[in-house]
Formats: C-alpha cells, structure tokens, sequence
C-alpha cells in the first residue's frame, strides 16, 4: 500500500504545493499579517517537512508542536478553515486527487485544537 506522500509526488510535488499555498495565504488578506516579519524559506521548509511526515514520507517531523508554534498567535477557527481552503486549492492545482485531498485535509483537520486560540473570537 503506498502513502499518501508517494501518491502525490513525493517531496518534490510537495515543495510545489507548499510554494503555491503560501502564494494563496501570504495574498489573503486575513491572513497574511500572521506572517509578517517571518523567515518564509525556513517556514517552507518547515512546512515540507512537517507535510511529509503526516502523509507517510520517510523523514520524521523535527520541529515544534503544533501548539507551540501557534500559541498566543491569536488565530481563530476561522482562519483555520481559510488556510485549509487554501491548501485544498493549492493541492487541487496541484492535479491531487479529490479523494486524496479530503485523506489530506482530513489528517490536518484535527490539528485545529493546537492551533486555534480559544480566546480567539
């Protein structure tokens, strides 16, 4: 049975898809002011790395938890749902398919509760 890391390309489909949701998130305007001041090439790389692992690529995640990354960050379910709408059109043109993108999704869905501020409003 092959992962859902190798159905879609492997690491080099998912700097491509990776490159394109941050082209969708950096120009929405309700997101884009979460990454000001941020180191886009290490939070790519980041992001790669932390993708491949999720999916069942061969390298594991080494960066800090969900929670701790976002914490205090004030970010509100929301938002969470327009970044994962933004994944979803960058794994979409991407030629992902549909039913790979709902495995996608729902693998990343769970993770609001680290990353969603409860005292967000």
């Amino acid at each position: 049975m092959t992962s859902v890391y190798e159905r879609i390309g492997g690491q080099e489909a998912l700097i491509a898809v990776v490159d394109d949701f941050y082209e969708r998130v950096l120009g929405d305007p309700e997101l884009a002011v979460f990454f000001n001041g941020t180191n886009m090439p290490r939070l790519k790389g980041m992001q790669v790395e932390f993708f491949a692992a999720a999916l069942g690529g061969p390298d594991e995640y080494g960066g800090r938890t969900m929670k701790d990354v976002h914490r205090g960050r004030g970010i509100d379910q929301h938002q969470f749902d327009l970044v994962a709408g933004h994944l979803t059109a960058a794994l979409t043109a991407a030629g992902v398919p549909g039913e790979t993108v709902d495995t996608i999704i729902g693998t990343i869905a769970p993770l609001a509760g680290d990353i969603v501020s409860s005292s967000a409003a």
